[in-house]
């Protein structure tokens, strides 16, 4: 049997074991690295019974994989005349989201034959929430919310985009 100063002795040496080999957990910090703007083409939007140009883009594809999952998340924003061009390989309804956006976006639904078939304006940061096409398309063009309406962009508008 052991004696108190025996009991005292061992307690004190479990507890230190006990404490001693606890790790401290160190809070670890997840930082996303900036992603800047590539210019890699150029868009044209057309009014929808000419050629006259509504407006020009700089560009940025989207169209592996990984872009196409990933398009302008982790960003601050972008200029006026940047967008984000993804070009799918069939035309289908596509449904979009925002989740990791930090910045509202218009998301600009074209079919194959390059017109505009229908817009989600003002899609609203980090919102999870799927961003139908409404319609079968084949590519996308994101810019900046409110810029659709700001320079009058319309069902029925075409583009026409090439790289550089």
């Amino acid at each position: 049997m052991l004696s108190n100063v025996n009991k005292s002795c061992v307690f004190i040496i479990a507890l230190s074991m006990l404490v001693f080999s606890c790790k401290e957990n160190s809070k670890k910090t997840i930082t996303t690295q900036s992603v800047e703007f590539t210019h890699e083409g150029d868009l044209t939007v057309y009014l929808n019974v000419s050629d006259t140009v509504k407006t020009k883009f700089n560009i940025e594809f989207a169209e592996t994989e990984y872009e196409t999952q990933t398009g302008l998340m982790y960003r601050k924003g972008m200029k006026n005349n940047q967008a984000m061009l993804f070009i799918f390989p069939d035309e289908t309804m596509h449904s979009f989201y925002m989740k990791n956006t930090e910045f509202p976006l218009d998301i600009i639904y074209i079919k194959e034959n390059l017109k505009i078939a229908s817009f989600q304006e003002n899609a609203q940061p980090l919102n999870e929430n799927g961003l139908s096409s409404q319609v079968p398309i084949k590519y996308v063009l994101e810019v900046n919310g409110g810029l659709a309406q700001e320079l009058g962009l319309s069902i029925g508008d075409s583009i026409s985009f090439s790289r550089k």
